[in-house]
């Protein structure tokens, strides 16, 4: 799926006053999916490490935070050179690994021209401790938005069409009406790629459903595992009440 994001990365890339990136957002909103389709896209190579699938990743940065050390170790491991600007450096769940998120304190200072992009939950980096004030530029990542929604089911003329609308000029009734059918659906099925990739593939509002339920599931786990305890109760109670009410709705 085409994302807004992918622009703002390239003008990131561009940009003169370029540090290294954290990406924040939800999980699930396609952070992974957008990286890796940029650094793809817009580089000569690029290394992936992925705290969550790969844990021992994070011995790369137990050590020290020297960056010319690190970028080193990095390179041996991935049998390939990094190479300043033509080599994307992609840190993913970096708020499994406090010292790679610090890290990028060093790169900024130490060796900003290479490009390293960090990708995390939003509720993990925030609570995230040791962060690189000043060291590191943001982006924030959403669900897909309803613009992003009809390039997605493949209606990107209306798309379009309705990007010229000019107010107060009015759009051509058939148009009206099926926008207004494709909001509905953008409303029972929101805005994350795996439910709008499986009403795709599936025509079943049920099978959305359940996809969004795994979702749901998986940020309750996610409010778990990242809460102060102290409170984390609460947290749950609103959680649990909003979950309810999505429900009956």
């Amino acid at each position: 799926m085409e994302r807004d994001i992918y622009q703002r990365l390239v003008a990131w890339k561009q940009s003169k006053l370029r540090k290294p990136l954290i990406l924040r957002g939800a999980r699930q909103v396609g952070k992974t999916y957008s990286l890796l389709t940029f650094a793809a896209r817009e580089y000569s190579d690029f290394i992936h490490l992925n705290f969550d699938e790969e844990p021992t990743l994070i011995e790369f940065f137990a050590l020290d935070l020297n960056p010319e050390r690190i970028l080193k170790d990095l390179t041996t491991h991935f049998r390939k050179p990094i190479h300043p600007g033509l080599t994307l450096i992609i840190l993913d769940e970096i708020q499994l690994c406090p010292n790679a998120l610090n890290s990028l304190k060093y790169f900024c200072e130490k060796k900003n021209e290479y490009h390293i992009v960090a990708a995390g939950s939003l509720l993990g980096v925030k609570l995230a401790k040791g962060f690189p004030v000043g060291k590191v530029n943001f982006l924030d990542m959403t669900p897909l938005t309803f613009f992003e929604f009809l390039n997605a089911i493949g209606e990107s003329s209306l798309l379009e069409r309705l990007k010229e609308l000019v107010a107060p000029n009015p759009i051509l009734n058939p148009f009206h009406e099926k926008l207004i059918k494709l909001l509905r659906y953008y409303f029972i099925i929101g805005g994350m790629p795996e439910a709008i990739a499986t009403y795709l593939k599936t025509d079943s509002l049920i099978d959305v459903r359940m996809i969004q339920k795994e979702i749901l599931d998986a940020y309750t786990l996610d409010f778990a595992k990242h809460a102060p305890k102290n409170e984390l109760m609460k947290i749950m109670g609103v959680w649990e009440m909003k979950k309810c009410t999505r429900s009956r709705l």
